[in-house]
């Protein structure tokens, strides 16, 4: 999740993007760093690049640089046998925009960002409003100045200094105004996946520790309030309350279910309301064979659909993947669940539209 924002918030930090890949790199465009001046947050493919990273982001703290952009070649410059090369953005991150997009950390964003002259960067949401950052912008979105980042037909510039990164659909890409500045375009997207997961035992303690820090939200339900530790990660939401099965109703569409609680009538309840409600992505019930057939049973008897019962996931796991260790569960299930979240065809965050300083209306 986006713990480097709550790094940056905390104190003096570097904000590390790749901004711009090609050929064969560790880590693709909008992959982002933090670093402070004695620990960091998040990873640019690890090895010497991000060793240099490390060591360029402290020299800026020490130094008060705000900005830095830097071509490098991995195989001549770094000795790494990627071969690729990756253009890395450095920007001294404020600790009230990391505080915001620590807020945000449900909701999309974009961030627009200087690397030549005055150190100007501005914040937006996922639909162009502007929240935070530089006046670019007057509050009816009109044009304030001339400096324009798009040409005279409203088209974006092509990559800094004529290379390649104006990438719409990848993370992050670097524009060139008409008066010669850089400037980079990068996304913070909010995970899109979701799960809700029912059960505070040994096995969903175990799961929520797995997916700590995978691409998605959790929201952690029990009726037993006690159960839950005193900290989680930033990824979950605790909901303790006395009927689980009413908050299947409030989920996002496409949200995925696994129900795991102490009580097989409490399993059934949550399962009925699951299959009850349209628009339900992956549903998973803990449990073994014999408990699949009782429970396909049970639910058939209640009228519900013969096809959705059978798209229940019960065992859950991925096959071939033994022992019903709390640990080895979560491991099978998390694996199951990303290879889900990966495979679906998600929306690709596109850039809001926004008229730019000087652009086309």
């Amino acid at each position: 999740m986006i713990d480097e924002w709550k790094l940056a918030a905390a104190g003096p930090a570097v904000l590390v993007t790749v901004a711009i890949a090609e050929g064969s790199v560790p880590r693709g465009p909008g992959t982002r760093m933090m670093v402070a001046p004695d620990r960091f947050a998040g990873t640019v493919g690890g090895g010497h690049l991000e060793l240099r990273a490390i060591e360029i982001g402290r020299a800026m703290l020490i130094d008060g640089r705000q900005r830095h952009f830097e071509r490098f070649p991995l195989g001549p410059s770094l000795g790494q046998c990627c071969g690729g090369v990756v253009h890395l953005a450095f920007e001294q991150c404020s600790a009230a925009d990391a505080a915001l997009l620590d807020a945000r950390r449900g909701q999309d964003s974009w961030r627009l960002v200087a690397f030549d002259g005055e150190a100007d960067a501005a914040l937006f949401d996922g639909d162009g409003k502007q929240l935070a950052g530089a006046a670019l912008f007057d509050g009816d979105g009109k044009q304030l100045a001339a400096a324009a980042l798009f040409d005279g037909d409203g088209k974006q510039h092509a990559g800094a200094g004529g290379g390649p990164g104006f990438d719409r659909g990848r993370g992050s890409h670097m524009m060139a105004s008409a008066d010669g500045r850089r400037w980079l375009v990068a996304k913070v997207a909010a995970p899109r996946n979701h799960l809700l997961l029912f059960g505070a035992g040994h096995v969903g303690a175990a799961l929520v520790r797995a997916l700590a820090e995978l691409p998605c939200t959790v929201t952690w339900i029990d009726e037993r309030a006690a159960l839950f530790p005193a900290e989680v990660p930033a990824n979950v939401t605790i909901e303790a309350t006395d009927a689980p099965q009413d908050l299947v109703a409030h989920a996002p569409d496409g949200a995925s279910y696994l129900v795991m609680t102490h009580s097989h009538a409490l399993d059934q309840a949550i399962s009925e309301a699951i299959l009850a409600r349209a628009n339900v992505g992956w549903f998973g019930l803990i449990g073994s064979h014999t408990k699949r057939v009782q429970f396909e049973r049970r639910l058939l008897a209640r009228g519900f659909d013969a096809a959705r019962i059978a798209a229940m996931a019960c065992p859950i796991g991925l096959p071939g993947i033994g022992g019903k260790e709390p640990a080895v569960i979560a491991v099978a299930v998390a694996a199951q669940l990303l290879m889900l979240w990966q495979s679906a065809a998600h929306t690709e965050l596109a850039p809001p539209t926004i008229r730019l300083v000087g652009s086309a209306t």
